[in-house]
């Protein structure tokens, strides 16, 4: 979907745990940033190469596993703590955006039409939402819980039938479940070009935004549950060369509300006002990002045909 972002100088450092990791050392031209910028702390490294298009990385602190999904493979991958890795499942409708939950569910955005929470043993799918107003969504793709254990998530075009079975891209929100299991849908923004990576600050008040088709990052005052305010720019992610408009695809946080967004330069960290803080690049162009290991420091990323790692300040919000 987009082009790769290449390093000029790769030094390679194979790890005995996991065979096919290697160490990339970056030189050539770097982002200026000031000194209160978030930087690495080690160097970026290769977890595995060789997948078709690897998105949604998800981090399971209880089995020290991360999950990540090959959307054209139709494939769910695992990580395992000994660094081997496995399938999931190779039946995954192209699940996009994974999540796992406070209380250890595997939630997943199938880009064939719904929300489902994955059986962590069998890798059964129950549906959480799979219609609003009487039609399938359009092609799920990234997902966040809140406090409460509502679920917001992006539904944008891609990979969706024509015409879009919703007729615009959105934001909704999945209810908890009431008393006879029901969960409400409802659509809580307007019509946004390409909405895709979603999170929540560290106290939920706020709900960001980010879309493919534009620069300008949104943000969203959360009113009540499930209800958003009207959006105000967050930042605007640097542009590549000779280009304009292009956007970002997943994002996370950490503990301290810096926003972490992958983009054509790679992952793009801005304060929680919106002050670009530093630019962590990659072999190839992220699509998303997520935190894990046991300190919460390592930020894991997929990126194209690969999933890397590097080793972070600041612990990842979970």
């Amino acid at each position: 979907m987009f082009a790769n972002s290449l390093p000029q100088r790769c030094r390679f450092v194979f790890a005995a745990t996991l065979p096919l990791l290697a160490t990339f050392s970056f030189s050539g031209p770097q982002t200026t940033v000031a000194d209160d910028a978030v930087k690495p702390v080690g160097d970026v490294e290769l977890v595995q190469d060789g997948f078709a298009f690897t998105e949604g990385p998800a981090w399971d602190p209880k089995s020290k596993t991360l999950y990540f999904s090959d959307i054209p493979a139709n494939k769910i991958h695992r990580v395992r703590a000994d660094g081997s890795i496995d399938v999931f499942t190779n039946q995954s409708n192209h699940t996009n955006g994974i999540l796992i939950t406070r209380d250890g569910h595997l939630l997943g955005c199938q880009m064939d039409g719904q929300i489902v929470r994955y059986d962590k043993k069998t890798a059964a799918a129950t549906v959480i939402a799979g219609q609003y107003d009487g039609n399938r969504f359009n092609a799920p793709n990234d997902l966040v819980v809140d406090s409460r254990g509502g679920v917001y998530f992006t539904d944008p075009l891609f990979r969706a039938p024509k015409p879009l079975p919703q007729g615009v891209q959105a934001v909704y929100y999945v209810a908890p479940a009431d008393g006879n299991g029901k969960r409400e849908v409802t659509r809580v923004t307007e019509n946004l070009p390409a909405p895709n990576g979603l999170g929540l600050s560290p106290d939920g008040s706020r709900l960001y935004v980010c879309p493919s088709q534009q620069a300008e990052m949104l943000a969203y005052e959360v009113t009540a549950t499930g209800k958003l305010s009207e959006p105000t720019v967050f930042c605007t992610v640097k542009q590549p060369e000779g280009k304009s408009n292009t956007g970002a695809d997943g994002i996370t946080l950490d503990e301290q509300g810096n926003v972490y967004i992958t983009t054509h330069l790679g992952v793009q960290i801005f304060s929680p006002e919106g002050k670009p803080l530093g630019l962590v690049a990659f072999p190839q162009q992220p699509s998303n990002v997520c935190f894990g290991g046991e300190d919460w420091k390592t930020m894991y990323v997929t990126a194209r045909s690969g999933v890397y790692r590097v080793r972070m300040p600041i612990a990842g919000l979970h």
